[in-house]
């Protein structure tokens, strides 16, 4: 397809997005199964151009003059993928294009206009007094990070191979060392030109070297402290990514308990860890008491909005609040889990007050019994928090390159 095909494309997937609330990956995929003449690069390019509309769509809609799919699209190429007015008006003209701008479309365009704190950081406005509180200064950078692609990091199965084994049977792909933990390996976003790379078809994969997970979500493993021959619960296992993180810290030794509320969500487990060689994991209702609990709770997802756009802007007040019940509830169920001396850990992929820091607060006036750990006495090579804070820890892409996550550990004294 040449390139005015697939911006048309872009535009009919986006209109199916926004029109009919479906999720992109959905609507994507059956653009493909109906136009089977479309390449994997064709495929590749006008979901790139799609996400990118999602990630942006407010600044993109704002450059576009409108929130149609068709004008997100136009903004999208001008403001973020560095089109000229000119290139996109003959572009649109020719045959199999989105159709000839209009003498308003192009001078709409053509203008920059100052953008409202909240549009240029493209974060929904009902969210943005939380993003100033938060953030103050670096609001706007914070949320631009957020509409940027995001890298594929790797964690490293330090139960079968190391880093440098891992980067070496990737290094096609560009791999090199990821920031933070240890066991990173990152693989950069692929341009619009470029194909996704598929890391999971590789022999390494198959022979268990790595796994796909951010950065991030490997650093509040290492956050847990948890050391061989504990006895420890993931209680919000979900597909086991951090089961498996937290299994190879322990290198085999004692106990590990995974279970998620969700039954569906554990299927994927299985063959990970089969895959993975790990041999101490049991999928099962956690009883008894735990060295560690720890608590990858249910929540917005705003850190990963790099990675899951459209979640972004169907985020509402109804939703957060009842995620903030659903934290509340399984904090107090995993502390009835933590033998004395033991420690619970706390994790969102969310970057927002309200699910974090704010949590823990509720928490610790409620359990007395439990006080926070300051992160540097988990790990004395833990970060600084992107909001300031010195005993949690929030991640984010703009301070630390990674997806947003907040991790807490606190200990029942």
């Amino acid at each position: 397809m040449r390139l005015a095909g697939r911006i048309a494309a872009a535009v009919e997937v986006l209109h199916e997005v926004l029109t009919r609330h479906r999720p992109a990956s959905e609507a994507l995929k059956d653009w493909g199964k109906a136009h089977r003449f479309a390449g994997s690069g064709d495929r590749h390019a006008i979901g790139t151009l799609v996400y990118d509309g999602l990630r942006t769509k407010s600044s993109s809609a704002l450059r576009g003059g409108g929130d149609s799919a068709r004008q997100i699209v136009f903004g999208t190429l001008v403001n973020h993928w560095n089109m000229t007015v000119d290139a996109l008006a003959t572009l649109a003209g020719e045959q199999h294009g989105p159709g000839a701008l209009t003498e308003s479309e192009i001078e709409t365009l053509q203008q920059e206009i100052a953008a409202e704190p909240w549009i240029a950081a493209d974060i929904p406005q009902w969210l943005w007094p939380q993003f100033e509180d938060q953030f103050g200064d670096d609001a706007v950078a914070q949320g631009r990070a957020l509409a940027q692609r995001a890298p594929i990091d790797l964690r490293v199965n330090t139960l079968k191979a190391n880093r440098e084994q891992a980067i070496e049977a990737l290094s096609r792909f560009g791999a090199k060392k990821g920031p933070l933990s240890p066991w990173a390996v990152r693989i950069p976003a692929p341009g619009p030109d470029q194909k996704h790379v598929n890391v999971e078809a590789e022999p390494a994969h198959g022979l268990g070297w790595f796994e796909v997970q951010d950065a991030a979500s490997q650093m509040a493993a290492l956050l847990s402290g948890i050391k061989p021959g504990e006895r420890v619960a993931d209680i919000c296992a979900g597909a086991g990514g951090k089961t498996l993180a937290l299994a190879a810290m322990m290198q085999n030794e004692g106990e590990l308990i995974a279970h998620d509320k969700d039954r569906h969500r554990l299927r994927p487990i299985f063959e990970r860890l089969t895959r993975a060689g790990i041999a101490n994991v049991k999928v099962e209702e956690p009883s008894g008491q735990f060295d560690c609990v720890v608590i990858d709770a249910p929540c917005s997802g705003s850190g990963a909005w790099r990675r899951k756009p459209d979640s972004k802007w169907k985020l509402t007040r109804k939703l957060l609040d009842q995620r903030k019940v659903n934290q509340r509830d399984v904090l107090k169920r995993g502390a009835t889990l933590v033998k004395p001396g033991g420690r619970l850990v706390y994790i969102t992929c969310s970057v927002l007050a309200e699910e974090n820091t704010e949590q823990v607060e509720w928490f610790l006036k409620s359990a007395l019994d439990f006080s926070l750990i300051p992160r540097v006495q988990v790990w004395n090579e833990a970060p600084q928090s992107a909001d300031g804070c010195s005993d949690t820890l929030l991640l984010t892409p703009h301070t630390h390159g990674t997806d947003g996550f907040f991790v807490a550990v606190m200990k029942r004294v």
